[in-house]
């Protein structure tokens, strides 16, 4: 079993970054795939960032470019760097690990409880 902790959300105006961090506890493997997705109100939960062991990452279009994932194995925590905020980020961001990188998150297997950004305009 996979424990996903997420911390450094919060409120911040549009332009400005913040950081969010998601470490992993339990049986956790180098080769598991870990992403963040997020789920703004009465939308569809979508992909953020994802990163497969290698180092290969992958992004939602909308944050190409402003956002960056990466992942400390040996700490077993996986970071996004959120750059250029728009009111449009506002959402709540969930850690994920699993099998593979998927738009929906239906290759995650384990998901934390989610960290709320919200971006004023």
């Amino acid at each position: 079993q996979v424990q996903l902790v997420e911390s450094g959300g919060g409120l911040v105006q549009a332009g400005g970054s913040l950081r969010l961090s998601c470490t992993a506890s339990g049986t956790m493997s180098s080769s598991d795939a870990m992403g963040w997705y997020r789920q703004a109100p009465g939308k569809q939960r979508e992909l953020v960032a994802g990163i497969i062991s290698g180092g290969s990452t992958y992004y939602g279009d909308s944050v190409k470019g402003r956002f960056t994932i990466s992942r400390d194995n040996a700490k077993n925590t996986v970071y996004l760097q959120m750059n250029s905020l728009k009111p449009d980020d506002t959402a709540v961001y969930y850690c994920a690990a699993g099998r593979f990188v998927s738009r929906l998150g239906t290759g995650m297997d384990y998901w934390g409880k989610g960290t709320t950004v919200t971006v004023s305009s």
